[in-house]
This record gives structure tokens, sequence and C-alpha cells, in this order.
């Protein structure tokens, strides 16, 4: 977890407020065991689900999920985050949350159910129509779930939460796998969906000591919904941003094809979801506290930049040599056809990481309506860049997708260096670093593939796990031990916790 508070490790020794520091290392620390449990323990879900369902089954939940998860935003409105980012808040406040989150609740289900026979005529398969209806009772929960929630986050209780959302993970997946190896299909997955739900807001009620209440005060409704429209219109045209693929896919080349692209737009996020998503929070706290320092502000920026690349880089680098025999290794050989896609994605993550901590700078800058107008434009180009790309099947897709990505990482960080008054010479600064060792990795990858015996080559499984083996032995041992000054503090602090320090005098 040492990438998820490195900048406070550094900078807040210097720091006359020590007190802010160790509780925003405190809270740093669960959001990465809690992040990284999460993407361990869907990883492996999506290994076992992935030989027990067909890709048309994941393309049906995954159509399903746009649209739920869609509403989910409206249904939140932002409110919830409102009342975390109060100055103060009651008994009364979280009353009123639930109150108007139930009765916003009640009229998305009514509006899924309405639709749904639509819906299903819209896709040609009356289960559409069916898994909509189930999939919208989870607007009755979520009120459960969101309220005593968002106490838990006011009140700083991170370990809590983390541990409500890692024991919610395995009830979806025990849930999920029980259904699934029975042979009910897209089922499992939206009745999984609900009975984690359920879980979850009985263990957050009784973290938070909460018991739901009714309040009706309309007046400072208002205030909560201004408060949070801004942040809400953010989460939503990025949430429509993410599902375009999804949606055009479906429309288009059907829903064999949604499975196989989204799995490998699933695990090329998974890097970045592990390493930067841990990051963004606690980097946009540092931000936010040193605001009116550019020139500190500026450092965690650049920093966090640095070490999220050197961290994350090395893994595009094998998806770029291995797709294929990992893909197949993963998830089988009816998956192959994820590879190439993979492989496209692949070459887009540097745009990614610094997408998302120049959004960490914007929100700790009070810039979100300058994002926004990024996030809106970047709907329009992503849409275009994709339909541009779909006579060339998953592969034009995804490279639309990648070309939409390049537009929103300029974007983004040329709002970040205004922000911080920057210049572009920082960002290539920032990223020397990992552009050296990751040269290095695939010089190591080019050299192994050149001596390994051919019959290993033919043994999908065997092969990943010796190129693995070699580029990560060659990677970590450059990590440590070439002299790289931007990286000396980082290295130093390997070395002592694997007691490295004696054999490198």
């Amino acid at each position: 977890m040492e990438i998820a508070y490195f900048a406070f490790s550094e900078f807040g020794r210097n720091r006359r407020d020590m007190s802010l520091g160790d509780s925003i290392r405190h809270g740093a620390k669960w959001v990465f065991i809690g992040n990284t449990g999460s993407q361990l323990i869907n990883f492996a879900l999506g290994l076992i689900l992935a030989r027990l369902l067909m890709p048309a089954e994941f393309g049906m939940v995954a159509t399903i999920l746009i649209f739920t998860s869609l509403a989910g935003f409206v249904a939140g409105g932002g409110m919830g985050q409102a009342i975390v980012r109060a100055k103060d808040a009651g008994k009364r406040d979280f009353d009123l949350l639930f109150t108007l989150q139930t009765l916003i609740g009640l009229v998305i289900v009514a509006f899924f159910f309405a639709i749904a026979p639509a819906f299903g005529r819209w896709y040609d398969n009356p289960l559409y129509a069916d898994l909509l209806r189930v999939a919208a009772l989870s607007f009755l929960i979520r009120p459960f779930f969101n309220v005593p929630s968002n106490m838990l986050h006011r009140d700083m209780r991170f370990k809590a939460k983390t541990a409500v959302q890692l024991s919610n993970l395995v009830v979806y997946n025990a849930v999920a796998l029980s259904l699934a190896s029975s042979g009910y299909g897209p089922w499992s997955l939206i009745l999984a969906g609900l009975l984690s739900a359920l879980s979850g807001a009985v263990q957050f009620a009784w973290y938070a000591r909460w018991r739901p209440g009714w309040c009706f005060d309309f007046g400072r409704a208002g205030e909560l919904l201004r408060y949070g429209l801004l942040a809400s219109s953010n989460n939503v045209v990025h949430y429509v941003r993410s599902q375009i693929p999804t949606f055009i896919l479906s429309r288009s080349l059907g829903p064999a094809d949604v499975g196989l692209f989204n799995k490998a737009e699933s695990l090329a996020a998974r890097p970045h979801g592990f390493i930067t998503g841990s990051v963004y929070e606690v980097l946009f706290r540092a931000l936010a506290r040193e605001q009116d320092n550019l020139d500190r502000s500026r450092y965690l920026f650049f920093r966090s930049l640095t070490l999220v690349a050197v961290y994350a880089l090395p893994f595009y680098v094998g998806f770029l040599w291995l797709a294929e025999p990992l893909v197949v290794t993963l998830f089988g050989e009816r998956w192959r056809e994820a590879a190439e896609p993979l492989v496209i994605l692949s070459l887009a993550a540097p745009l990614m990481m610094i997408e998302n901590l120049s959004g960490a700078v914007l929100a700790a800058r009070n810039w979100l309506d300058k994002e926004l107008v990024a996030q809106t434009i970047m709907v329009a180009v992503a849409a275009a860049a994709i339909v541009a790309g779909l006579p060339y099947g998953m592969n034009g897709v995804a490279a639309g997708l990648a070309l939409a990505l390049l537009y929103m990482g300029v974007h983004m960080f040329w709002l970040a260096k205004r922000a911080l008054e920057a210049r572009w010479a920082d960002l290539a600064r920032a990223f020397m670093p990992a552009a050296l060792l990751n040269a290095i990795l695939l010089a190591a990858l080019w050299l192994a593939e050149q001596t390994i015996p051919a019959g290993l080559k033919g043994v999908d499984a065997l092969y990943v796990l010796v190129m693995a083996g070699i580029g990560g032995s060659v990677y970590a041992v450059c990590f440590l031990y070439l002299p790289i000054p931007a990286l000396t503090a980082e290295t130093s602090r390997w070395k002592n916790k694997l007691k490295l320090c004696r054999a490198a005098a």
C-alpha cells in the first residue's frame, strides 16, 4: 500500500500539522485495502464465471447495468456527497436524505417497470424486460444502503466501510457462483446484486448505529440538491461516457461481442483501478489541503503521476506482449478474441492515468464546472470515434476509444496545468522514470522470447508464467538499483522494507 499514500510519506514530514497527515494516511490505508480486495475478488470471480456463463449472458447483464447504473446517479443526486462535505450534519439531515432517496427510488422503479416491455422489444428478447424489472428493485434497497454508508464516510470510518465492502463482495460472489453453476445464466448476476445489496444495508446500519427516519424539510432538500448537482452531473456524464462502447456494440455487433469487448475493457482497467484509483482520494485530500500553495500542489500532482506510472505501466507492457495467451489462460479458449482489443486499449494506459489524477486537481481546486465541459465533449468524441470504428469490428471500436482517451487526457491535463500553473515539460519529466524502466522491460521480454524453447511457447499458461517471472524480476532489479534520481526516496523505502540496504551498501 506504499503507493496509496506516498505523497504524504515524503511531504508530510515537513508539515507543521502532522495530525491531518496521519488521519489521511490511515484513511488511505483502508481505501487501498478496500480497492485492492475488491479488485482481487472481482477478478477471481470473473475467471470462474467466464467458464460458467456464455459471453452473450455477460453481454445481457452489461446492457441492463448501463441503464440501472445511470439511474443510480439520479437516485443519489449528489445529496449524499453534499452531506458528507457539509460543515454540520445531524440526524435530521440523514433522515431527509433517506426520505428523498426513497421517494426518488419509488419513481425510478415505477419508470423501469413501465418501460420494461418496450425495452424487451427494442432488443428483440423478452428476457431483457424481466431482467430489467428485477434489477430495478435495487432502488428500494439503496436508501437503506447509502445513508449509513454516508454516515461512516463523514465520520472517516474507512475501516468499517472496507469491512462491509469486502464482506458484501463475498456474499455477491457466493450467490453468483451458486446460481451460475446451477444454470441460472444472467439471473445469477442480477439476483446476486440484490442479495448483496440487502446484506450491505444491514451491515452498514449496524456499524453506523442507524435507524431510518422520515423528514420532509423540503427547504433543506433544495440546498442539498443544489450543492450536489455539479458533482452528480460529472458522475452521470462520466458514466454515460464509460458505457458508450457497450451501448453501441449491443445494438450493432450483438451480445457476444459486447461480452468479449467488456472482458477486454475490464482487464485493461484492472491495473489502473487497482493503483491509480487508490491514489486518487488521497491526492485529492492533499491537494485540497494545500490548494493555496501552488508549489506543493505541483509537487504532489507530478510526484503522483511519476509513481503511478512506475507501478502501473509494467502491467500494460505485459498485456501488450502476452495478451492472447494471458486471455486464454485466465478465461478460456472461447474468450481468445478479446486479446486484440486488450492490446489496443493497453496503449492508452498513460492517458487514463493522466486523466484520473488531473481530475483530482480539478476537484480540489473547485474546477468541476470545467471538468463537466470536458466530460461532455468526451461523450461526443467517444461516440463518434467508436461509430467510425464499427466497420472494423471490436478492434475498430477499441482503436476509436483509445483515440478518444487521447483527446480526454490532453484536455484534462491542460486544465490541471492551468490550475497549477504548470508546464507540458513537467508532464514529460514525470513519466521519464517509468519510460526508462519499461523500455528495459520490453527489451528483456524480447530477449526472453528469443531464448525460451519453442515447446514452452505452445503451452499458454506456462509461457505466461515464465515471461511474467522474467519480466517482473528484471523490472524489480532495475527499479531498486538503477540510479534514477526521481525514484531515490521510493527505492530506499523499498530497500528498507525488504532489508536490502546492507546488501546494497
